[in-house]
């Protein structure tokens, strides 16, 4: 956790706004009001922007209140809700969207969501001046500068409690299952959810595995009395991976079900583990604003709460960790 007890800045902060951006994740209302409440204690103003970048642009925001967060900790999407700005992109939109937040006296930005959100709020600080700092909020976990993201742990494990019940189906029919997962350019949610949930094989976008690969892993399951299997598919880049994959084994002789969880991952309560996250996230993001730090992201590292500059973040891309991997192999076996 944060110590809270930052030296404030010289030139006090004395109003802010916070929006969401890009898809969402369970936990960020839990950042928004973190940010809210924390946001107040220090003296501070706080608006909320609709629609993301949109709403920045079109000037649709308002003051909350203590009372505008309550009982909204438990509740899966964002109450400010998301979209997509095609004029955030052009500098002349970011320019509009600076002299919104001047005009009601906005002093800084809080920006809740991936990487491409945190691009567009880089870009913002450069050429408006206005403070921004980035919160974690994606449900892919690709963000480096933190180990978790808000949403990751929900979607994991919403993820595993719908293969404990492909399970009992497979089982039940002696059925081999692809279970498709979110993740077009990564592969976290794929590898943990195969991990936790039993999976004989994990296919991801990271890495290439053969279909002879794949057979070789069901063969030694069937081997040793396996009747059915559970393969988690990362959905990747390609639009009907996962049906291909299927194809590709009939002509091998299976008979593969596809089960495609889809938005279901995005949805739903967040996890204690997301909303103290997501609570500390937000109480930083205000802390670390009113001491002086912008053009940054709260993430934590090894259990530490700290900053990672947006001109480092939005150029890289957490890389997945190859031992996971050799896990799940070691424990399919």
């Amino acid at each position: 956790m944060l110590d809270l007890k930052l030296a404030s800045s010289k030139k006090r902060i004395r109003s802010l706004a916070v929006l969401t951006s890009g898809g969402d994740a369970p936990g960020m209302n839990a950042a928004i009001r973190a940010v809210v409440r924390y946001g107040i204690s220090r003296g501070c103003q706080v608006y909320g922007v609709q629609k993301g970048y949109n709403g920045l642009f079109e000037n649709q925001m308002s003051q909350l209140q203590l009372s505008s967060v309550a009982n909204i900790i438990q509740r899966g999407g964002t109450i400010l809700k998301t979209s997509r700005s095609e004029e955030f992109l052009k500098k002349s939109g970011r320019a509009r969207c600076g002299e919104n937040l001047e005009r009601r006296g906005i002093e800084a930005l809080v920006v809740i969501g991936g990487d491409g959100s945190f691009r567009g709020a880089h870009f913002f600080q450069k050429e408006t001046g206005i403070p921004v700092m980035g919160i974690p909020g994606t449900i892919d976990n690709d963000i480096i500068g933190t180990d978790d993201t808000i949403g990751y742990d929900t979607a994991v494990n919403t993820a595993i409690e719908a293969i404990d019940r492909i399970r009992d189906t497979a089982s039940s029919h002696d059925r081999l299952f692809l279970v498709e997962v979110m993740g077009r350019s990564s592969g976290e949610i794929a590898l943990m959810t195969g991990i936790g949930g039993g999976a004989e094989t994990i296919l991801v976008p990271e890495h290439q595995e053969s279909i002879p690969s794949v057979i070789k892993t069901i063969e030694r399951g069937v081997r040793r009395g396996k009747t059915s299997s559970i393969i988690v598919v990362a959905e990747g880049h390609e639009a009907g991976r996962t049906g291909k994959i299927a194809k590709l084994l009939q002509k091998k002789g299976y008979r593969p079900k596809i089960c495609t969880l889809g938005h279901i991952q995005r949805g739903g309560s967040p996890t204690a583990r997301d909303r103290l996250l997501a609570s500390a996230f937000g109480a930083a993001a205000v802390a670390y604003l009113c001491a002086g730090k912008s053009d940054s992201m709260v993430g934590t590292q090894e259990n530490k709460m700290g900053l990672a500059p947006l001109s480092q973040v939005i150029h890289h891309t957490k890389p997945l960790d190859q031992s996971g991997f050799d896990l799940a192999r070691v424990l399919a076996t």
